[in-house]
């Protein structure tokens, strides 16, 4: 396509070239060639089964190795809590009190969230400011019908008018109710980092946020920095970054046409939680735990929860001590073929490799050149939990377009719909993908890999949106923890569902990992 110069101007200040716009069009028109799943990981195949004794090694190997250093907690919290709160939208905008009771309306519309809300809604963590508040606006609240008081707390729940929890980050949202206050997702993530992502009694977390809630997100530090590090004795230090700009994807129409607005400029989208790894090939440290900003729980289960969190970081280091070793002897020309075969088997038994099937014709210098590309990548243990039903990816053997096989998480959307057997590859798996990783992103010389050399770009996919009422279609980048990470050496490890405790609906808070 031809672009007007008020386009590539347009282009130039979000940092995009034209040649990347060009092949997002081509995508578009070609599709991506989908994921190819060999068979699910599971339990002795993939994914790993730790007992306790183990566990307690690694914790043990963690604690004695974390402060000498860097330690990080990435989080993506730039999510905002609308989706969350969709059925209270709802109700909000289609109820109508002097027509029909709040039952009359939960029966006609089968809103059963609506009802759970209702039942339980003394249980919510933002129910004693919300009452406080509307008490405080109107006098005669406790004169006020039971319908008009739900339609109320509703509204204010949700709207600028009130609280405005509908329109903010879910970071921001109360998500825990104590005898003295209530605790966002925000506050109990700096709780929880400073029991495993610590290091010699600091804690660094880094969100990666909207920039239009950065004022908000600073407000609540201040407010609760004090609090946070006299309780756990350790001094918090945060950060925040933004989706780069310039890696939005282009939309289209149903004739695969760039959508223009009205004023002539080219339309964009967001390109998905793929778009972060540009955020997380910014970062430096030693060892990265990544969390999403939903999955926290209260604080007495936050020790047993960050058990698990050092046991899969000290699989981390000693998985990547081994790896350092093998580098090293490989760079200083000091490997015979007992050490060859050794590293070999710790590959294929500890890393998940699978080698050519052609790999035992390669000449020896040539396969000692292989060994070093398989170890010389960035590497994540990921703990993985049983597979409840919960939407989302999950742990797979796949063969990318290069026709090597690996461990990968794959989403249902990368998945071929029409392709039966793929699909029932899909369904077979036993395990689900909470996000929860523990990554190295160093090399054994202490240089940081570029992140995006490891990516696969063929794993991105196709999206169908609406705008001005019209169907156009999106693209979104490979997600940071599938396609994003495709080519790291992976590690997954079985943890408990007592360590994933997300937050998707206002209703998941009534859980009793939500409940003190």
């Amino acid at each position: 396509m031809k672009f007007t110069s008020q386009q590539l101007a347009q282009l130039d200040r979000k940092g995009i070239d034209p040649a990347t716009i060009k092949q997002q069009l081509a995508r578009f028109k070609n599709g991506f060639p989908g994921v190819s799943l060999e068979r699910a990981a599971i339990i002795n195949d993939g994914i790993l089964e730790i007992d306790d004794d183990h566990k307690n090694e690694l914790i043990d190997f963690y604690d004695r190795m974390s402060p000498q250093l860097e330690i990080l907690k990435f989080v993506p919290a730039s999510g905002a809590a609308t989706r969350m709160f969709k059925f209270l939208h709802q109700f909000v905008n289609s109820y109508d009190p002097d027509q029909e009771s709040i039952n009359a309306y939960i029966n006609k519309n089968k809103a059963r969230e609506l009802f759970t809300f209702f039942i339980a809604i003394e249980k919510f963590p933002f129910y004693s400011d919300v009452i406080t508040k509307l008490k405080e606006e109107h006098p005669d609240w406790l004169a006020k019908p039971d319908r008009m008081k739900k339609l109320l707390f509703a509204k204010y729940v949700l709207t600028d008018a009130g609280m405005n929890y509908g329109n903010m980050p879910k970071g921001l949202v109360p998500f825990h109710q104590y005898k003295d206050h209530s605790a966002t997702a925000f506050e109990e993530h700096l709780f929880e980092a400073s029991i495993y992502a610590s290091s010699g009694n600091q804690a660094k977390l880094h969100f990666t946020i909207a920039p239009a809630f950065k004022g908000h997100f600073k407000s609540e530090f201040e407010r609760i920095e004090h609090i946070v590090e006299k309780k756990t004795n350790t001094s918090i230090d945060i950060d925040f970054s933004y989706q780069h700009e310039h890696t939005d994807t282009i939309a289209v129409d149903k004739n695969n046409q760039p959508v223009v607005t009205e004023d002539g400029l080219l339309f964009f989208r967001p390109s998905g939680h793929g778009a972060l790894l540009s955020n997380l090939n910014d970062l430096t440290a030693d060892v990265l735990f990544i969390k999403n900003i939903d999955n926290v729980t209260v604080s007495s289960l936050e020790q047993e929860v960050a058990s698990y969190k050092k046991m899969i970081a000290g699989l981390l280091l000693e998985l990547q001590q081994q790896s350092f070793d093998y580098l090293k002897q490989i760079d200083d020309g000091d490997v015979d073929e007992v050490l060859k075969v050794e590293i070999e088997q710790f590959l294929q038994r500890d890393l998940g490799a699978v080698f050519p099937k052609d790999y035992v014709k390669y000449a020896p210098d040539h396969q000692l050149a292989y060994l070093h590309d398989r170890l010389n990548r960035p590497l994540r243990v990921c703990g993985m939990v049983k597979n409840e039903g919960e939407p989302g990816g999950g742990p797979f053997w796949v063969k990318n377009q290069k026709g090597e096989i690996s461990l990968e998480i794959v989403e249902g959307a990368q998945v071929d719909q029409t392709d039966k057997r793929q699909q029932q590859i899909f369904k077979n798996g036993t395990h689900f993908n909470p996000v929860d990783l523990v990554c190295g992103i160093k090399d054994y010389q202490g240089k940081k890999f570029d992140l995006h050399q490891f990516c696969d770009p063929d794993t991105g996919f196709i999206t169908y949106k609406s705008r001005l009422g019209k169907e156009i279609k999106a693209q979104e980048r490979p997600g940071l923890w599938n396609g994003g990470m495709a080519y790291w050496n992976t590690v997954f490890v079985e943890v408990p569902l007592l360590t994933f405790n997300p937050v998707k609906t206002v209703n998941d808070l009534l859980k009793p990992a939500h409940q003190n």
